[in-house]
């Protein structure tokens, strides 16, 4: 039922893909998929970022009930969901953002480690989807997709992925209305450097493990949240 469900039409959708990429190329097809997926799921994504601002916004009403109510659990419950509906945040749309990418983790996974690009795995097409006649694996000739330890790609995705935080960090902190208690400052300076600078890192050693596909999703991936980050400004600009 899993291979059914999730696994054929998305191990479909990547071989058509790269059956109609120039030179069979399976790097376009990658940037192709990444593409469609986050067109399809704006939505969710744009709802994600909106959700970051709000709760920026009424960090401060949050913390007044947590200190109000801090020996009653269930009234701190009941004013934080009522403060969520005034205020009209979303606190889960953010996972939505989140579970949308992992398709196309899974869809990488089969075909390039599973099955093994160039090699198709028939068993799993449908009969509207062809083999494609070229599957290369090459990326423009430069990037072998197949191959791990590409130091260069892994340095681009960090910057890349720095560039992302650093925009969205500073979204937040303008969407912040209410000045935070010195403590609580202090904790969410150290967790902004956290994701500022070590999640940079770790995108390093994570790309750098694995086939350069990964890589060159993540850096497709970001590249499209840098363009997403600049649409949903000049919406809000907009808006003002």
């Amino acid at each position: 039922m899993f291979e059914t469900i999730l696994i054929k039409p998305l191990y479909n959708a990547f071989i058509f893909l790269i059956g109609v990429m120039p030179a069979g190329d399976v790097g376009l097809a990658i940037i192709a998929m990444t593409i469609v997926v986050r067109a399809v799921f704006y939505p969710a994504f744009t709802a994600s970022i909106r959700t970051q601002m709000g709760m920026a916004a009424i960090q401060g009403d949050l913390d007044e009930i947590n200190k109000k109510y801090k020996d009653n659990p269930d009234e701190k419950a009941k004013r934080t969901m009522e403060l969520f509906k005034t205020k009209e945040v979303r606190p889960f749309a953010g996972f939505v953002a989140l579970l949308v990418q992992i398709p196309i983790f899974i869809a990488l996974y089969y075909a390039l480690i599973r099955e093994g690009l160039p090699h198709i795995a028939t068993r799993l097409l449908y009969s509207f989807v062809h083999v494609p006649a070229v599957v290369n694996t090459n990326f423009f000739g430069l990037i072998n997709l197949l191959a791990a330890h590409n130091i260069v790609l892994a340095l681009v995705v960090a910057a890349l992925q720095y560039a992302v935080v650093r925009l969205s960090l500073v979204r937040t902190k303008r969407a912040t209305t209410a000045p935070l208690a010195p403590e609580k400052a202090q904790a969410q300076a150290m967790q902004q450097n956290m994701m500022l600078y070590a999640m940079p890192v770790l995108y390093v050693f994570i790309v750098y493990s694995f086939p350069a596909a990964a890589g060159l999703y993540f850096a497709t991936s970001n590249v499209i949240s840098l363009g997403q980050e600049f649409l949903i400004r000049r919406e809000l600009a907009a808006k003002k």
